[in-house]
């Protein structure tokens, strides 16, 4: 596991702002934090070192007993969405303490894991954008359909990972190298620069960057 840290956040939607050089520049917000730490995981107990945190609260009635039971131990209430960091130096951090938008600053590089927006059930010209087939005398009904899949006799099957309808986005996506435009701590809010994966309310996961 890479040694990092980082928060969870929700995506509010998109927006634009102007640089100190006057540039317009397109940006996410994301509302990050505070996200507290639930649990502090050990080498010796769990095999690995690594902190969970809490993000998004909830009721307790929301959440199973085994959960409620879990989140119950720091006394920082009950969170819908809970993930894992290792950080460099564990011994920094301890169950019920807050990470919060601090931890970022103006001009850090991030990496953003989110679930991409799901698309439902797609043909090959819109999964794969396929230019489909020909639209001239003699072809009827076939315009959008992917043309041959496999071969006749020899090995008479289609491969495995072949470009073929099938259920589109709703995948978890990852991208690097995205800048940080603001961190507006009072608001417990970051700005990102470019697009930001999956819908609006979407979680989504911010990691430090080296």
């Amino acid at each position: 596991m890479k040694r990092t840290i980082g928060l969870i956040g929700k995506k509010l939607g998109m927006t634009s702002v102007f640089g100190d050089d006057g540039k317009f520049i397109p940006v996410t917000v994301i509302q990050a934090g505070p996200c507290p730490v639930i649990q502090k995981k050990d080498q010796d107990k769990d095999g690995y070192s690594a902190i969970q945190i809490g993000f998004d609260s909830i009721p307790g009635h929301r959440l199973n007993k085994p959960a409620r039971g879990h989140q119950a131990k720091t006394g920082k209430g009950y969170f819908r969405k809970l993930t894992e960091f290792s950080p460099e130096n564990i011994d920094e951090y301890e169950p019920g303490q807050e990470l919060n938008v601090e931890i970022f600053k103006p001009g850090d590089k991030i990496k953003l894991t989110g679930t991409s927006k799901g698309k439902g059930f797609a043909g090959v010209m819109k999964r794969w954008n396929f230019r489909g087939l020909p639209r001239t005398h003699g072809h009827e009904k076939v315009h959008r359909s992917p043309g041959a899949i496999g071969q006749c006799a020899d090995p008479s099957k289609v491969f495995k990972g072949k470009k073929m309808p099938g259920r589109m986005g709703n995948k978890t996506v990852s991208y690097k190298n995205a800048e940080i435009v603001s961190v507006r701590s009072q608001d417990n809010v970051i700005l990102v620069k470019g697009q930001v994966p999956g819908p609006r309310n979407g979680f989504v996961v911010l990691h430090k960057q080296d």
